[in-house]
């Protein structure tokens, strides 16, 4: 039984009777641009094919009642609990309601359900995809008007104030805008946004993401310290954020310390990394696998800088990427917020496998646990499914 079906069913059984409908929001990997989005920089995500799903339908009262099959629990909260800081995996959900009604945008109650296939905790934007599904059930139940980059803001208010975690704008844009077999590039500061080709196939090309399996959380205090610190760095250097930095070499003279050096550092020349790849990607004067010939180098500079100078990975993404390059990935690169999560890496078509297998090698050498791994497919954002 398939991931629809299965839902179906399940909502039939939690509330008697067949859902409204069922809507769709997928995670992300983020291609290139880490620790960017909220120092307005630039980032280039893409939606996965791995979705979060929800069966909802509505009801007059203000109350909203919610079962996640993934850990087998139904919670229910009403209007006079919609108050920042809820404790939970439910505060998702309600922040979502709460945006929404914060924004203007009449929701009255619902039945949700909600299943998913994102990996929690490995960097590929569960809550996101939870936050962008529920937002898009509520917006076609209500016949709400509500644009689609609107939509991605406001499921950012619900992480950043409602959740409490810190994070930009990128995870929702990419489960809300992406479009199949393109990249994203989104401005972080004026939202503009281009869909940028990610042509895997003709490159003769799969990109293999690799889950170490070392869970990671934003809402805790390495994700908090790295972004005040960008902060204090861009006060320091009178410019409304690190993406105004327009000579790295003048801005280091200028800082207090190495730490705020390096992590200047990282952002400044991370922004140039996706600018590069965007015109790289889009040129379509080059051969398509020239253009991945050119864009491997730049998923290697950016892991290097997160290791280095942001100082985010952690030993079993380190060795994951080591050992996908050795393995003959053609670029390699953490993926997600860090200190743990997944890679990324660029293999020749049919080598996944192979690749995926030395990885899981090393880790059982190396006494880490195993990893998994899945072949990523440049993926649609959220939309109602289909159900004939």
């Amino acid at each position: 039984m398939d991931q629809i079906q299965q839902l179906l069913r399940v909502s039939k059984r939690q509330y008697g009777h067949p859902p409204s409908g069922v809507w769709a929001a997928p995670g992300r990997v983020n291609l290139i641009g880490e620790h960017t989005d909220y120092n307005d920089g630039f980032v280039m995500p893409f939606a996965l094919a791995e979705r979060t799903l929800v069966a909802a339908t509505p009801r007059p009262e203000e109350t909203w009642t919610v079962y996640s099959t993934n850990v087998d629990e139904q919670v229910g909260f009403g209007a006079e609990e919609l108050v920042p800081g809820m404790q939970g995996w439910q505060a998702y959900v309600a922040g979502v309601v709460w945006a929404l009604r914060e924004a203007g945008h009449p929701v009255a109650g619902a039945e949700l359900t909600i299943s998913s296939t994102v990996p929690v905790g490995a960097g590929l934007s569960s809550s996101a995809a939870l936050e962008c599904a529920v937002l898009t059930a509520l917006v076609d139940l209500y016949r709400l008007e509500v644009p689609l980059l609107e939509r991605a803001v406001l499921a950012r208010r619900c992480e950043n104030e409602f959740v409490g975690a810190p994070t930009g704008l990128m995870d929702q844009a990419a489960s809300t805008l992406c479009t199949e077999n393109n990249a994203l590039f989104l401005d972080c500061r004026t939202h503009a946004y281009q869909q940028v080709p990610l042509d895997l196939d003709a490159a003769g090309l799969e990109l293999l993401v690799i889950d170490t399996r070392t869970p990671h959380t934003h809402v805790d205090g390495e994700y908090a310290e790295r972004r005040g610190t960008c902060e204090r760095a861009a006060a320091v250097l009178d410019v409304p954020a690190l993406r105004d930095v327009e000579d790295l070499g003048e801005a280091l003279k200028q800082l207090p310390d190495e730490l705020m050096r390096k992590r200047v550092r990282h952002v400044v020349t991370e922004n140039e990394r996706v600018l590069q790849a965007k015109a790289i990607l889009a040129d379509d004067t080059l051969p398509v696998t020239e253009r991945f010939a050119r864009l491997g180098p730049l998923l290697d500079a950016s892991h290097t800088s997160m290791r280095d100078d942001f100082e985010i990975t952690v030993p079993t993404v380190d060795l994951a990427v080591e050992t996908a390059r050795s393995a003959g990935a053609i670029g390699a690169r953490m993926t997600g917020g860090g200190f743990g999560g997944c890679i990324i890496a660029l293999v020749p078509r049919e080598t996944a496998g192979k690749v995926a297998a030395e990885v899981a090698d090393a880790f059982d050498r190396a006494g880490f646990r195993a990893p998994t791994h899945f072949v990523a497919r440049p993926s649609a954002g959220a939309g109602a499914v289909a159900l004939n």
